[in-house]
């Protein structure tokens, strides 16, 4: 999927948001336990009750394999699902991998050329042998880690260099060369939102995924204010707080009303704070 064609989505649902599918097997509702598949039958659910109101999808890989070869079945039908029904939709593997040589080969080729995601979470920490070679494939994109929401993120990401300027700063000068505004985003937390002021004064075009609003506390309206651009520029994740808002058979229904919730806040501030100029 191309920006422009991403962009044209936020446009018309008036909505910037990506819902992430951590399908955890002990949360889900227990009448679908007894179904062949029900983490597949639970996202299926989720999914045709978010659509409308979202404009990408973000499955975390880590739920699939810890449910093995059955999780990862879900996984690759859940991203069928979505190509045959919902095919508007950016679909994100959060997949967080960050090797380099042959293995970074085979992981872009299993997520983009056998699965069909449109984009991958990559730690950029080995340097652009990381990124390389997804970069090979036309309309795909690398999500790089930048500035993560995690407590002990300090450890490495804001530590101060020599000239003043914190690590995840220098990720992102280095990293804006390896691709384009078209194939690269950033990931920067939502309880991090004082700091896309920063970020944004270094990328200023490109996109940048926002998880942690919701359940982890971030503020929509604050990264709204210090991160959306003239095209808006943001694609903001939800997780539990969507898939997790009944634990009981009305969870599509109440996982639909919420994701609505948050399309009409987004809806005022793309009005508000002036995303979709161009």
């Amino acid at each position: 999927m191309t920006s422009q064609e991403l962009y044209r989505q936020i446009g018309m649902k008036r909505s910037f948001l990506c819902v992430g599918l951590d399908t955890d097997l002990k949360k889900l509702p227990q009448h679908l336990l007894g179904s062949d598949d029900p983490i597949f039958e639970f996202n299926r659910a989720i999914i045709d009750a978010t659509a409308s109101y979202c404009v990408a999808y973000k499955p975390n890989l880590a739920f699939y394999e810890a449910a093995g070869v059955k999780g990862w079945g879900a996984l690759v039908k859940t991203v069928r699902y979505l190509r045959e029904n919902h095919p508007e939709q950016f679909i994100i593997a959060d997949a967080k991998r960050g090797d380099i040589g042959n293995t970074s080969q085979m992981y872009a080729r299993v997520f983009f050329q056998e699965m069909d995601f449109d984009a991958v979470t990559l730690s950029p920490y080995m340097g652009s042998d990381t990124a390389e070679p997804f970069y090979a494939y036309a309309g795909k994109w690398a999500v790089l880690l930048a500035l993560t929401s995690n407590a002990s993120a300090q450890d490495f990401e804001t530590l101060r260099l020599d000239g003043g300027e914190m690590l995840y700063e220098r990720v992102l000068k280095r990293s804006r060369d390896w691709g384009t505004e078209d194939n690269t985003m950033y990931v920067v937390g939502a309880t991090r939102a004082e700091e896309l002021r920063r970020v944004r004064a270094i990328v200023p075009d490109h996109f940048l995924l926002v998880p942690g609003v919701g359940a982890q506390g971030g503020s929509l309206e604050e990264v709204a204010r210090y991160g959306m651009n003239e095209r808006c520029g943001l694609l903001v994740n939800s997780s539990r707080g969507i898939i997790y808002a009944s634990s009981g058979r009305d969870f599509a229904e109440a996982a639909g009303r919420a994701a609505q919730e948050l399309q009409g806040q987004m809806e005022t501030l793309l009005t508000e704070c002036g995303g979709l100029k161009k």
